[in-house]
C-alpha cells in the first residue's frame, strides 16, 4: 500500500493536537489536516481548562507526555484548586487562560514536531480498500488523496456544523469558520450511523463597559499549583474574575422571547448538554429559581473581552442586549459578539472499540466532539488515546486499553464503547468508582510508567516521576517507623485534627526529607486514607478476577437496594448471564455493577 504518512489527524482543535502529538511522540511520521492553521488549539467557547473531573484528565494526559497541561501553565492568568474543602479524590485544578496566548503557544508546540506536518484544507472523504474494510487515507476537496493506514477524525463541531443565532441559521463549525459537510456522508456511506448534537456559547462582553463595583471578586489561589507535573513553579501575576447574578426582569425578558430561540422552535433537533443548559433552557426547565450566577471570565491579560460564563444563548442579538442590561454590573454594557448555538453530527459510540477504533473501518479512529462528548478536556484525553492506538495500528502493534481502574482516560472510553451519550457526554468524578486512587495529585506516579512503556513520555519525565514515587513511599515509611509518645507519626496523621504541617514541626527527620508541597499532599492523602485506598484496591482486583463471574437466572433484581430503576429495568429484560455482560448493557452504571458485585460475593 502507498504511504505517504503513518498517521492522518483530521482537525486541529484539542482532540487533534494531543492526538498528532502523541502520534508523534511514539516515532510515527503524522499528517495534521485542518482547515486553517491558525486555528490550531483555538478554544472555541470557554477561555479555561480543568475543572471539576475535567482537571484530573488534563492532569492524565500531562503524565502521558500530553500537551494541554503544560500550555495551560504557560498562558494562565488565574489558577484555582476546587474542593479543597473535600477529600483529596475529588479536589480538581482549574485555570482560566489567555485564549489567544493560548492558541499562539499551542500552535507553535505542534509545529515544533518535527514529524507532525501540518497541511490547510479540508477532508471530505475517507478513503477505504476495494472491499470497504480497511481505510487507505483522505480525500481532500482540491481531489488530492493523502495515504496512511491509520486515520483519527477530530472534527469537534465542524461536523456538518449548523450555527443558530435568533432566526439565523447558517452553515458553519464557530463564529466565522466554514463546516465540513462532505465527509459525514462519507461516513454514512461507509456504514457508520450518526447522530446530532448541540451545544452554544454565550455573547463576549466589552469589559470597559461593565461596572465591577458591588460585584463579587473572585481571586485565584494565593500559592498557584501547576497543572503540568513539568512546571516547577507558577510565578504568574493573577487576574481576578467576578460574580454576578441574573433578575427576575432577566428571566421575564427570556420567556416573554423564548419563542424566538431556534431550540423552542424545533429547528435544532440535537440533544444538548444538561449540565451545561442555555440561558433560556434555565429560565423555563427552573422556573421557581429567581435568579442564576453569571461568571465574568476575562478572555485575556490585555483583552478588552469578558466571557460572561453561565448564560449561553441562541435568542436574537437584541434580546441578548436586553436581558443582559438588566443584571447587576452589566446596565450598559456593549456586546462584542452575540451567543450562538451549533449542531453537529457524531458517531453513535456502541460503533468504538476501546482504542477508539470505529469498528466498521479499520484503521478509522475517532477523538473528540464527533465521539459525542462535550470540552476540551475530554476531547484532549479521546485525542492522545486515538493518537496512541492510530500509530500502534500502523506499526502493526496491539492496541492500548486503558481501564476504569487505572484513570478516568479509562473511565470515560469505557462510558463511551458501552453507551451511546444521549447528549453531550461530560466527565464527573461520581463516573469513576475508584476515584480515591484516581486522584489529580498521583496522575504521574500512576500514569508515567505506562507512557514510558508505550513510547509517549521522555526519559526526563520517567525518572521525575520515578524519583517522585520514591520519595513518597520513603516518607510514607518514614511516618510508620517513627513515634511520637505511644503512636507512630502514621496513627497521628491519620487523625482528622492532624495536618501533615503538624508532622514537620514535630519531626525533625521528615522535615529533612524535603518533599514539595505538592508530596506532602500526597503523603497526607496516603496515609490518611490508607484504609479506603487498600479497600479500592482489593475492588480492583476482585472486579477484574469477577469480570466475568456468572449471574443466577433466578437472582432477584427487585431486591437489590440502591439499583438504580432503569438498570434494574434493563436487568429484568435482559437476564444477563455474566457480571461482564451486565456491565455492558445500556442504563446500567459502574456503581450498579458494583452493587450486584457485592451481593454476587457474599
Amino acid at each position: 500500500m502507498t504511504r505517504d504518512f503513518d498517521v492522518l489527524v483530521v482537525g486541529g482543535g484539542h482532540a487533534g493536537v494531543e492526538a498528532a502529538t502523541a502520534a508523534a511522540r511514539t516515532g510515527a511520521a503524522v499528517a495534521m489536516v485542518v482547515l486553517d492553521p491558525q486555528a490550531i488549539g483555538r478554544m472555541s467557547c470557554n477561555p479555561a481548562i480543568g475543572g471539576l473531573a475535567k482537571g484530573q484528565l488534563v492532569r492524565e494526559v500531562d503524565a502521558l507526555g500530553g500537551e494541554m497541561g503544560v500550555v495551560t501553565d504557560l498562558t494562565g492568568i488565574q489558577f484555582r484548586m476546587l474542593n479543597t474543602s473535600k477529600g483529596p479524590a475529588v479536589r480538581s485544578p482549574r485555570a482560566q487562560c489567555d485564549r489567544e496566548a493560548y492558541n499562539r503557544v499551542m500552535a507553535q508546540r505542534v509545529l515544533g514536531y518535527r514529524n507532525v506536518t501540518v497541511l490547510a484544507g479540508e477532508a471530505v472523504a475517507v478513503v477505504a480498500d476495494a472491499a470497504g474494510a480497511e481505510v487507505r487515507g483522505i480525500e481532500l476537496q482540491d481531489g488530492s488523496v493523502l495515504h496512511a493506514p491509520a486515520v483519527v477524525l477530530t472534527t469537534g463541531t465542524f461536523l456538518g456544523g449548523k450555527l443558530f443565532a435568533g432566526g439565523d441559521e447558517r452553515p458553519g463549525g464557530r463564529h466565522g469558520e466554514r463546516a465540513a459537510q462532505r465527509i459525514s456522508d462519507s461516513l454514512r456511506a461507509h456504514g457508520i450511523r450518526l447522530g446530532r448534537h448541540k451545544t452554544g456559547t454565550p455573547p463576549r462582553l466589552r469589559r470597559s463597559t461593565i461596572d465591577f463595583d458591588g460585584l463579587e471578586v473572585q481571586p485565584g489561589d494565593a500559592v498557584p499549583q501547576p497543572f503540568s507535573f513539568r512546571t516547577e513553579r507558577l510565578e504568574v501575576a493573577q487576574l481576578s474574575c467576578w460574580l454576578t447574578r441574573t433578575t427576575e426582569r432577566t428571566h421575564a425578558i427570556i420567556r416573554a422571547h423564548a419563542d424566538q430561540s431556534p431550540m423552542f422552535r424545533g429547528r435544532i433537533t440535537g440533544a444538548a448538554p444538561r449540565y451545561c443548559p442555555s440561558v433560556e433552557d434555565k429560565v423555563v426547565r427552573f422556573h421557581d429559581q429567581p435568579s442564576h450566577p453569571v461568571f465574568l471570565e476575562p478572555e485575556g491579560r490585555d483583552a478588552d473581552e469578558i466571557y460572561p460564563n453561565g448564560i449561553s444563548t441562541s435568542l436574537p442579538p437584541n434580546v441578548q442586549m436586553e436581558f443582559l442590561r438588566t443584571i447587576p454590573g452589566l446596565e450598559q454594557v456593549e456586546l462584542l459578539r452575540p451567543g450562538y448555538a451549533v449542531e453537529y453530527d457524531y458517531i453513535l459510540t456502541e460503533q468504538l472499540r476501546g482504542d477508539l477504533q470505529v469498528a466498521a473501518l479499520r484503521g478509522l479512529f475517532a477523538a473528540g466532539q464527533i465521539n459525542g462528548t462535550s470540552g476540551y478536556e475530554e476531547a484532549a484525553g479521546q485525542g492522545l488515546v486515538a493518537g496512541l492506538n492510530a500509530a500502534r495500528f500502523a506499526r502493526g502493534e496491539d492496541p492500548v486499553v486503558i481501564d476504569r481502574a487505572t484513570a478516568y482516560l479509562g473511565v470515560m472510553v469505557d462510558d463511551l464503547c458501552r453507551v451511546n451519550p444521549r447528549e453531550p457526554y461530560r466527565m464527573f468524578t461520581s463516573r469513576a468508582e475508584f476515584r480515591l486512587l484516581l486522584r489529580s495529585d498521583n496522575a504521574d506516579r500512576r500514569l508515567t510508567p505506562l507512557g514510558e512503556r508505550w513510547g509517549l513520555v521522555d526519559r526526563a519525565q520517567a525518572d521525575a516521576a520515578r524519583q517522585k514515587e520514591a520519595r513518597i513511599r520513603a516518607a510514607v515509611r518514614w511516618l510508620g517507623l517513627h513515634r511520637r509518645g505511644q503512636k507512630t507519626l502514621a496513627e497521628w496523621l491519620r487523625r482528622p485534627e492532624v495536618h501533615v504541617e503538624q508532622i514537620l514541626a514535630w519531626d525533625e527527620g521528615f522535615a529533612a526529607l524535603a518533599l514539595s508541597p505538592a508530596e506532602l499532599s500526597e503523603v497526607e492523602a496516603e496515609v490518611k486514607y490508607d484504609g479506603y485506598i487498600k479497600r479500592q484496591a482489593m475492588e480492583v482486583d476482585r472486579l477484574k478476577r469477577l469480570e466475568s463471574r456468572r449471574i443466577p437466572a433466578t437472582f432477584d433484581y427487585e431486591q437489590v437496594p440502591g439499583l438504580s430503576a432503569e438498570a434494574r429495568a434493563r436487568l429484568v429484560e435482559r437476564r444477563p448471564l455474566t457480571l461482564g455482560e451486565a456491565s455492558r448493557i445500556a442504563g446500567v452504571r459502574q456503581a450498579d455493577v458494583q452493587l450486584l458485585l457485592v451481593l454476587l460475593s457474599r
